[in-house]
């Protein structure tokens, strides 16, 4: 098998363990002790043949791992039920599984650094200023104290709520309204009955109908129509 080597490219036997795992594509829980072995001396063999230097904790791995390969080449032997012996196999896969939990972990740790530095925070403003010297805060407020300040603040803050106002509409006056229909008539002499309603609004079309009901009623308007469904025709009274 062809290795290509980088130095601080392990952060421990760990880690190089779970790379030859990852490189053979196998589960953890599957691990083959003989192969494993094998694969990490001749990692330890090669980094020797480059003159590198190998950590004791790499040797250290590399002798568990051999002592395990031993054991599982030896015939098995009867335990006595009474003696507990750790398996040295199910140790080393506990211990891999927690490694791979941490690596995980930092890999999720270096994605929310990454995220962060996108941010940018502001510096602690200096508040001195604002500092009342004065002010003196005494040791023995109450929680109902806290409780009446919270409501008075409440209460002060209800005052500067907007005041609630209804938007209404234009009022219109018939007085009004007939001054300005008889300023029209004495300026243009005559008017079309549709042409006073020239806002489309239901209050102005009824107080401009109401206002020319009071002209005609005091005799001051003239009502025209030559023929039936002709337009109607308006005046001032005693002029036309």
């Amino acid at each position: 098998m062809n290795y290509q080597f980088m130095i601080d490219k392990f952060q421990g036997p760990l880690d190089l363990l779970l790379h030859l795992i990852k490189e053979s594509d196998i589960d953890i829980f599957d691990i083959d002790v003989s192969n494993i072995t094998s694969q990490y001396l001749n990692y330890i063999e090669s980094m020797e043949s480059l003159n590198l230097n190998i950590d004791s904790e790499y040797l250290v791995m590399a002798a568990e791992l051999i002592e395990m390969k031993s054991r599982e080449l030896l015939p098995n032997m009867e335990i006595d039920e009474d003696e507990y012996e750790e398996d040295p196999r199910e140790n080393l896969i506990n211990r891999l599984v927690e490694y791979q939990k941490y690596k995980d972990l930092a890999l999720e740790f270096k994605d929310m650094e990454k995220v962060r530095k996108l941010m940018f925070s502001k510096e602690p403003s200096d508040l001195n200023q604002f500092k009342n010297e004065k002010a003196i805060i005494s040791d023995n407020i109450l929680i109902d104290d806290l409780i009446k300040a919270f409501m008075d603040f409440q209460t002060k803050q209800e005052y500067n709520k907007p005041l609630n106002t209804v938007v209404t509409r234009k009022e219109y006056s018939v007085h009004v309204r007939s001054k300005n229909i008889m300023k029209k008539l004495k300026a243009h002499g005559t008017l079309k009955f549709s042409d006073l309603f020239e806002i489309k609004s239901r209050d102005y079309i009824v107080v401009t109908f109401l206002a020319i009901l009071n002209l005609a009623k005091e005799g001051n308007l003239q009502i025209k129509q030559d023929k039936n469904l002709d337009e109607i025709v308006l005046s001032i009274k005693g002029e036309v």
